[in-house]
């Protein structure tokens, strides 16, 4: 290459193939000469053609184009520039540098330089990379080099998520940025500056990569939908609209009640654990099976009712004080039976707003035996209530709270069950174990849980339903909302926990 573009025409033009043939050796000399300087790149097409033998080399023009025959242009590769030759970057994957290294191992790097026309000095850094070359994908091209800006408090802090999980307590995401928030204040870490971290989500997932640790999520049964799925849905939807039209219900007039079961012990369904672990060992109290009644209820216009909560036991403690706000009753299987559900329609729900001046409403529940009696929808006409009672199988689709709000509410609960059991409150047994929660703290959890849920969210899971939405047909598209349940429900839980953290941090 060190020819001119003069001497090249001259080459063209000369006729003496002796003088041609000088002209070929010298072409190859100098191409073997830049690579032993270190120029990288495929083997240019003019070198390739004269290594072939060709009588009548084509020489493109430095501007004109061409059409590439196969290999690379020596143009594309080194450009003359006022003496100086550029050259041009390429990447490779993980087992081509495997491939050289093998090969450089079994002869030698200018070898394996020359062989694959590529920089002996390259060679000898992925020698040098060779571990980790072998445990990275093979289709990868870029070695993971980004180091931890803070390698004390993350050395220190996976001694913490290793130290939890050997003692069975549950490790998240939320629990990690909290702990690195807590531990950038100490003392111990003087070279982190407080203000610059801020243990946002994305450092949490570069950590976790760092150190090997993943998020599995406990396996889960979903309900079962009917054959009749739009029949059902229809005739639902028809029911709801006739009274609507007929009786003129407001939205504080028409609201949904739920029973769900709810354990003393609420570990969370995902957790940080390290790559490949196929078993977590999870601490608990050892009450996880042991179920108790939330009942709860709500209005279209976003308002709350009062929650109920139903321990398995004959009888509640004499000297204990539960919180106000909440109603918290014994039964000896732990649910609502006959005279619970009528005890909450003359203590729930016949003290919501605008009972007292007999308005016309309506209360949308499930099949459950107990709602069906004739003693309870005596009842309910009495106060002027409408029943419209969800077919069986179509409650995660057909009931507000089912569908949009239980989960939200019982990630709150495991939240704060998860900060009971971290914070060393959990009393022991004479044995050692783990004693459950008191049931007035419960109690308590139940009504802060409660009382968290947005009155937002509470109107929007009647309009997802089709129970609260304009009759003139202006807001059906709500049900069409890609919001769905879960991801309305993952939505809201990231949300709280970015303000959590916003709240938690020193920025």
């Amino acid at each position: 290459y060190s020819l001119s573009s003069k001497s090249l025409q001259q080459y063209q033009s000369d006729s003496n193939s002796g003088e041609k043939q000088l002209y070929r050796d010298q072409m190859l000399r100098n191409y073997w000469t830049l690579l032993s300087l270190g120029s990288s790149g495929s083997k240019p097409d003019l070198i390739h053609r004269i290594e072939i033998g060709e009588a009548e080399l084509w020489i493109r023009d430095a501007e004109g184009p061409r059409v590439n025959s196969g290999s690379e242009s020596p143009l594309s590769v080194f450009k003359m520039n006022n003496g100086e030759i550029k050259r041009k970057r390429s990447a490779y994957h993980a087992a081509f540098k495997l491939k050289v290294v093998e090969y450089a191992e079994a002869n030698n790097n200018c070898a394996a330089a020359r062989e694959f026309c590529i920089n002996e000095k390259q060679v000898r850094e992925w020698r040098k990379n060779k571990t980790t070359l072998e445990d990275m994908p093979r289709s990868k091209k870029k070695c993971p080099t980004r180091c931890a800006s803070f390698p004390e408090l993350e050395k220190d802090l996976n001694n913490w998520i290793v130290e939890c999980q050997q003692n069975g307590y549950i490790v998240t995401r939320t629990g990690i940025r909290l702990r690195a928030l807590h531990m950038s204040k100490d003392d111990k870490y003087k070279s982190v500056n407080p203000s610059m971290f801020v243990a946002s989500a994305g450092w949490c997932t570069r950590f976790m990569n760092r150190h090997g640790l993943c998020l599995c999520q406990r396996s889960k049964i979903a309900q079962k939908l009917p054959r009749d799925l739009e029949d059902k849905i229809k005739s639902f939807q028809r029911f709801i609209i006739k009274y609507r039209k007929e009786c003129a219900f407001e939205l504080s007039q028409i609201g949904n009640m739920d029973e769900t079961p709810v354990t003393f012990d609420l570990p969370s369904n995902r957790m940080v654990t390290s790559v490949g672990e196929k078993t977590v060992l999870i601490k608990t109290s050892g009450h996880e099976k042991i179920y108790f009644t939330v009942v709860l209820s709500c209005l279209a216009n976003g308002s709350k009712l009062p929650p109920v909560v139903v321990f398995k036991r004959k009888t509640l403690p004499k000297n204990m004080k539960f919180p106000a706000g909440i109603i918290v009753r014994a039964h000896k299987k732990g649910w609502m039976d006959e005279s619970g559900t009528i005890e909450w329609l003359e203590k729930v729900w016949n003290k919501r707003p605008g009972a007292l001046c007999k308005k016309p409403a309506m209360l949308i529940w499930d099949m459950f035996r107990t709602h069906k009696t004739d003693e309870v929808k005596n009842l309910a006409k009495n106060m002027k209530t409408t029943l419209a009672i969800i077919p069986g199988g179509l409650t995660s689709v057909l009931q507000p709270l089912d569908v949009c709000l239980n989960k939200p509410f019982k990630n709150r609960l495991r939240k704060m069950w998860s900060e009971w059991m971290c914070s060393g409150m959990a009393k022991l047994t004479k044995g050692g174990n783990l004693m459950k929660p008191e049931i007035n703290l419960v109690a308590q959890w139940i009504k802060d849980a409660w009382v968290s849920i947005p009155s937002e969210m509470v109107e929007k899971s009647f309009r997802k339903c089709c129970i609260s939405n304009a009759l003139d047909e202006s807001e059906d598209d709500v049900i069409f909302d890609d919001d769905t349940r879960e991801a309305a429900n993952e939505k809201e839980s990231e949300s709280e926990d970015d303000t959590s953290m916003r709240t938690e941090s020193p920025v």
